[in-house]
């Protein structure tokens, strides 16, 4: 079995460096990743740090999407408190509208910065407590129905955006086990709690359009289909 792999990129400004060639530099890794295989690269969002220039998450995925062919691109991620669901649902459908197949949402409730940064924003300090909410209203944009009477994403409605809980605590893994959502867990942020995170999302995981089984049992399934193909000749479903 062959182990897909991806990156992240946080869009580094190094010292001396400027934005621009923070991008540019942006741009040549993901040609070079899609020369060589990759699966996927993901931006994250960070806000007011001198040396990250991926603020502006959704914008520099279409700038990185408008210079590569393939490869997928998404969020790793977007803090949802931060932004109204509609609003992060026209962004990404509109990114699925000019590139089919290959968006990707990461969703995580963090600030991506500092308390004075959240002011900022004009993020609610409570606002990360709707995020589960928040979640089912996004995906209600892009899947369908809508969660919210009369109120559409256009673009986005139908685009069906793969949605990813992303965390660093055993919440976010029991949030994407019960929504049947892939999960992506910071170990770099919470190491010890990684082995407990894996094991409740594993265990309390429920079924969903989106995914049958959690991300490493869906490698096995493929896998042991592959193996029944070669076995048998026989292609599953057929």
């Amino acid at each position: 079995m062959t182990l897909p792999l991806s990156i992240l990129d946080l869009a580094t400004i190094g010292k001396g460096q400027t934005a621009a060639e923070s991008f540019a530099g942006s741009v040549a890794m993901a040609q070079n990743a899609e020369q060589l295989g990759y699966r996927r690269i993901w931006y994250a969002e960070h806000h007011n740090m001198s040396s990250i220039a991926s603020s502006a998450t959704s914008v520099l995925i279409a700038h990185v999407a408008a210079h590569t062919e393939s490869i997928r691109l998404g969020a790793g991620g977007i803090m949802l408190p931060n932004h109204s669901p509609l609003t992060i649902a026209e962004q990404f459908g509109t990114l699925e509208t000019l590139h089919p197949g290959r968006i990707d949402l990461g969703l995580g409730r963090a600030p991506g910065s500092d308390q004075n940064t959240m002011r900022a924003l004009r993020r609610d300090p409570m606002s990360a407590d709707s995020f589960p909410q928040d979640v089912l209203e996004l995906q209600g944009y892009l899947t369908g129905p809508t969660r919210i009477q009369g109120v559409e994403a256009t673009p986005g409605k139908g685009t069906n955006v793969p949605l990813y809980i992303l965390g660093s605590s055993l919440f976010g893994a029991r949030l994407a086990a019960q929504l049947g959502l892939p999960y992506a867990f910071a170990s770099h942020f919470a190491p010890a709690a990684l082995q407990e995170a894996v094991a409740i999302y594993r265990s309390e995981f429920k079924p969903s359009a989106q995914a049958r089984w959690p991300a490493r049992d869906r490698r096995r399934q493929r896998h042991r289909r592959r193996l029944r193909f070669r076995s048998t000749g026989h292609v599953p479903g057929h």
